[in-house]
């Protein structure tokens, strides 16, 4: 089994509350996630707020014309420090997703962690060197994009 590992850190410029306030609302994820991947969130449980136990369930495009369910727990939060989400069920053999936010001078240092498993072997290393990783990292240099767009300083 190989874990693959993405680490992305980026400065917002604004306020430790304003970046958990963001982050932990679940229904922002659609804000910051390609349109091709046509993400829709089904279900969440026990509301609009992040919280330990939190089951969500979304639609997504894993590849043009295949669209899968893909359900996520939020297993640890301490706000407004960080929250991990992990795939319970979906595309990959693992998928570990921990969010950090740091008060920095003049903003928010944010850095999202996921550490990764492609299912079926050498079949999924493969497919991790032709498409996987790569379209992860796309899905990641959007958000950044995205993020540094929206909250942008005046």
């Amino acid at each position: 089994m190989k874990i693959y590992t993405l680490k992305r850190t980026q400065w917002l410029p604004i306020t430790h509350q304003q970046a958990w306030d963001f982050f932990s609302t679940p229904s922002n994820l659609s804000k910051i996630t390609p349109a091709h991947m046509g993400f829709s969130i089904l279900y969440m449980s026990g509301g609009e707020k992040t919280y330990a136990g939190q089951i969500i369930r979304y639609h997504v495009r894993v590849l043009p014309g295949i669209k899968m369910q893909w359900v996520t727990e939020i297993t640890h939060v301490q706000e407004p420090n960080y929250f991990v989400d992990e795939q319970r069920f979906g595309p990959y053999a693992l998928w570990h997703h921990q969010h950090w936010f740091k008060e920095v001078d003049n903003g928010v240092e944010m850095t999202d962690e996921v550490n990764y498993v492609i299912p079926l072997g050498i079949l999924g290393r493969l497919a991790n060197v032709l498409f996987v990783g790569r379209e992860v990292n796309r899905i990641f240099d959007y958000r950044y994009k995205v993020l540094e767009a929206h909250f942008k300083k005046s």
